[in-house]
């Protein structure tokens, strides 16, 4: 019974110890390298496979124990098994190659979409940069992602920062652009460049980034119109490969988008602008020209009927019929005058300059036919663009009223709040006014915005109208 044991058990190994055994061994340790290859990648798996064949050489072939493969069936399952394990690895390991692009194409897309409404939507520039620049560092395998304006004075100033160098780059600050580093190689070249060594940059910006432990970095430029405006760079500053090549691609998807959103924000600027200097030139004009009826026609006027009354003082009681005619002819300039100087304060009221909105508006309220409630708890003086927007806003909304809307009484609410000046016109009237269809409303949303301001007009059929303006009193 002491020797039937081993030999119970040397009975049952010998399965195992034979071509058959090889065979279910390297069937499991397939399993094995295709969960290496799916977990780990490819170097393990192939590493897996080769140490799969020792393995199976050593332990499930006879000899047992050695390398040797005495038998002709072992040594093909051997091969077989490293040619098919081979490509079985390859295989996974392509699969996972085509599935991971496969995602981050879709996350690409996704962050794409995100930028590009917001590029829609028109945000202010700031805004939009940040979301850029944090879409970009979360995007790519990256530590950190920059963008920056190329200025005319040589320097270039972050405008968004994302990632570890927020301290040594923070928003607003400008560095030159000089010595051998990414941003320069980019300012010189107007051409997607990469920097895997921080260990020979020069200039601010170089000696900053070795100082950041940047290591691996990549910049692509911001073309607006033809023109170079900036530069978008991201890159890493932890031991690993350098960043792969695709990420030149990638960057370049996003630097698009920030530069039809750059060229989009300029546009807006000039036409604002553009608006502004056309409001401000026809206030001048009007100022001129009342300007000019009150120091020439309404003074030269005032001039004649003075002689016109000293000539009908002289004319003797027997000239009855020319002293009436006479009479007639000054009560006539005197009208005129009356006439020409309502159309002087329509150009350009003088009280506006002299008193303020306040009295301005009481004007308004008093020279208008309809009943005008005033609330107005704005009494310090504002900008002199803040005060002519308000006015005339204020007398279009009268005079729509007054002419179109069949209204019974308009309110006038104004305050200051918060820096920024409130104004809202009422009527009770037909409503429907759409400035759409080329009213007045039009010029005024043009001077609203030429300042800054907004202007709601809500105007429903049967609910009278409502004109909501909002003027920031500030720079």
């Amino acid at each position: 019974m002491g020797t039937a044991g081993p030999a119970l058990i040397g009975l049952a190994t010998i399965p195992f110890r034979s071509s058959f055994g090889l065979a279910g061994g390297l069937f499991f340790m397939m399993l094995v390298v295709t969960a290496v290859a799916v977990a780990g990648g490819l170097r393990p798996a192939l590493a897996g496979v080769v140490s799969s064949v020792l393995a199976g050489a050593f332990f499930l072939a006879p000899p047992d124990n050695s390398l040797r493969v005495s038998r002709l069936g072992d040594g093909l399952a051997l091969i077989a098994f490293a040619v098919v394990g081979a490509a079985v690895v390859l295989m996974v390991n392509e699969l996972a190659r085509l599935g991971e692009q496969q995602w981050t194409s879709r996350r690409v897309e996704a962050a794409l979409r995100r930028v590009a409404t917001l590029v829609a939507l028109g945000p202010p520039a700031d805004e939009l940069f940040a979301a850029v620049t944090e879409e970009v560092g979360q995007l790519l395998p990256v530590d950190f992602a920059i963008m920056g304006r190329y200025e005319s004075d040589g320097t270039v100033t972050c405008v968004a920062v994302w990632g570890a160098p927020v301290n040594r780059f923070p928003v607003g600050s400008r560095s030159r652009v000089e010595g051998k580093n990414l941003v320069t190689i980019v300012h010189e070249t107007g051409r997607p460049a990469r920097v895997d060594s921080f260990e020979h940059s020069s200039g601010t910006i170089g000696v900053a980034g070795r100082a950041s432990g940047f290591r691996s970095t990549v910049g692509t430029p911001i073309v607006v119109e033809g023109r170079l405006w900036g530069v978008m760079t991201v890159g890493s500053t932890r031991l690993r490969p350098p960043l792969p090549q695709s990420t030149e691609v990638r960057l370049a998807q996003f630097t698009e988008l920030a530069a039809t959103a750059v060229a989009n924000a300029e546009s807006r600027a000039e036409i604002a602008a553009s608006r502004a200097r056309i409001v401000t030139a026809a206030d001048d004009t009007r100022r001129r020209i009342e300007r000019d009826l009150h120091d020439g026609a309404q003074q030269r006027l005032v001039s004649l009927g003075l002689q016109l009354r000293a000539a009908e003082a002289d004319v003797p009681p027997a000239l009855t019929g020319l002293q009436g005619e006479l009479s007639s002819v000054a009560d006539g300039l005197a009208i005129l005058q009356d006439e020409l100087r309502e159309f002087a304060r329509g150009i350009h009221p003088a009280i506006l300059a002299e008193g303020g909105v306040g009295p301005a508006l009481k004007t308004l309220a008093r020279r208008c036919t309809l009943p005008v409630e005033l609330d107005l708890q704005a009494h310090e003086r504002m900008p002199e663009r803040i005060e002519v927007a308000t006015y005339y806003v204020v007398s279009e909304a009268l005079t729509n009223a007054a002419k179109h809307a069949q209204a019974s009484v308009v309110r006038v609410e104004l305050r200051s709040d918060g820096g920024i000046l409130r104004l809202r016109v009422r009527d009770d009237g037909t409503g429907g006014a759409d400035p759409a269809r080329g009213s007045g409303l039009v010029g005024l949303k043009d001077r609203v915005e030429s300042v800054g301001g907004t202007i709601t007009v809500n105007s429903q059929a049967g609910a009278g109208t409502s004109l909501d303006v909002e003027l920031p009193l500030g720079a």
